[in-house]
């Protein structure tokens, strides 16, 4: 895949009975550039580094491969599975929350150029809107679902830009087509304003703040937010913070390799070394100083990666 500028680590997989590439990368809108001869493009992926709220600046696809994920779309929360297809449109701000460890899905991005051009008629002119003003998730049938993926794999490999512009556009049509035969839209849960926006406090929390401090901001008793957070988000407000001060220490190390560990750390949020020691541990099965003396060795080794709430 030519295309790319920055790819962290390859990993073989095989889902649906055929072997995939799977890619993390970093900060994927600002990476990935989309070649000018090219009307969009299609990987697999993980949208694990993208933890921040964010919007597209084109229109995205997800068709999930394997395992789970969950997303905050607006103020709902929606869990997405084997099978299930979400549109993300580019006015809708949008966060990944977590992820099992086997999560994967296709991402498929569409330049307007390829909407103007495809989406003609009434039943897709949906897909040219910024923001239709509600979500698009479902689950497909297995078939519906296995023949999108098997026409997405032959688009990730695909190096002719008119063949891969032709294949992408009729990838859109058919995708959105198995989108509206699919029955109800499924149905997220609303999540409660004080917990959505702890949510958002703690992707950027950069200074720690107790729970106390955190139900005073929203007007909540600590207790009545911990159980609501726990109850709506599927994990303790605990687990969600440490596992998003971890994401942010891995990508400090990433991008300032001159940092210690335990400023690293602290600027990552967490209170204290010891703190992040054994948080680091328990995510990643090795310390912090054998993860970034041999990192992909250490991820290869210990099967896992920073995850939460499954």
């Amino acid at each position: 895949m030519w295309w790319y500028t920055a790819i962290l680590t390859l990993k073989k997989s095989y889902v649906f009975s055929f072997p995939v590439i799977v890619l993390w990368f970093h900060a994927m809108k600002e990476i990935l550039r989309i070649p000018g001869e090219r009307d969009g493009f299609v990987i697999v992926g993980d949208p694990r580094p993208m933890t921040w709220p964010h919007r597209h600046e084109k229109l995205e696809l997800n068709l999930v491969l394997q395992g789970r994920a969950a997303y905050l779309l607006g103020d709902t929360r929606y869990e997405l599975s084997r099978h299930g297809i979400v549109w993300l449109f580019p006015g809708q701000e949008h966060l990944f929350l977590s992820c099992s460890e086997d999560y994967c899905a296709y991402i498929l991005v569409f330049k307007p150029q390829l909407l103007a051009r495809v989406c003609s008629d009434p039943i897709s002119e949906t897909l040219q809107q910024s923001d239709p003003a509600r979500h698009f998730y479902k689950s497909l049938p297995p078939e519906a679902a296995l023949r999108l993926a098997n026409l997405c794999e032959r688009l990730a490999e695909d190096t002719d830009a008119g063949l891969f512009n032709a294949g992408l556009g009729y990838a859109l049509l058919l995708a959105w087509n198995a989108y509206l035969s699919s029955g109800e839209t499924a149905h997220g849960a609303a999540i409660h304003p004080g917990v959505e926006q702890v949510v958002r406090w703690l992707q950027e929390e950069t200074e720690p703040e107790t729970v106390e401090a955190l139900a005073r901001r929203v007007g909540l008793s600590a207790s009545h937010l911990s159980r609501l957070f726990g109850r709506q988000m599927g994990m303790t407000l605990t687990d969600f913070r440490n596992t998003k001060r971890l994401e942010r220490f891995l990508r400090l190390i990433q991008v300032q390799p001159e940092l210690n560990l335990g400023q690293a750390a602290l600027e990552a949020g967490f209170g204290s070394y010891a703190q992040f020691y054994c948080v680091f541990l328990q995510h990643m099965g090795c310390s912090p100083a054998a993860y970034r003396a041999d990192p992909n060795g250490q991820s290869s080794r210990t099967g896992q990666r920073p995850q939460a709430g499954f």
